[in-house]
């Protein structure tokens, strides 16, 4: 079956260091068989004080849709889904720009930014 993946929305464009952020994407079945998707969520630090990985996966869910069917799904980013190691090994979110990719693979994405902010 052939899937679409479209719709990608934020909570909010802007959010506190402690806060949290959701994503919700919308995933249709456009073939012609019933069959599962799995939507993944990858998140970018745009700015970050230490190199990051260009994409980190932060969530993923399978879907069973029959032939015409959507689906709206939800993903919740919280400071943990944001954080990283810093140059003293604790836990840190720095503020700064940050941007969402949802699709079926990690290479055909849609994405969407937000910012974080010092409050």
């Amino acid at each position: 079956s052939t899937f679409s993946i479209s719709d990608l929305r934020l909570s909010t464009k802007t959010a506190p260091l402690d806060g949290s952020i959701t994503a919700t994407v919308t995933v249709a079945n456009t073939g012609a068989r019933a069959a599962d998707e799995v939507v993944q969520l990858y998140l970018r630090d745009d700015v970050a004080s230490i190199t990051r990985p260009v994409k980190q996966l932060r969530g993923f869910r399978r879907v069973h849709l029959l032939p015409g069917q959507s689906e709206t799904l939800t993903f919740t980013l919280t400071a943990n889904d944001l954080a990283f190691y810093g140059a003293d090994m604790k836990p840190v979110v720095e503020p700064g720009s940050f941007t969402v990719f949802a699709g079926g693979n990690s290479v055909d994405n849609l994405e969407a930014k937000f910012e974080v902010t010092a409050q």
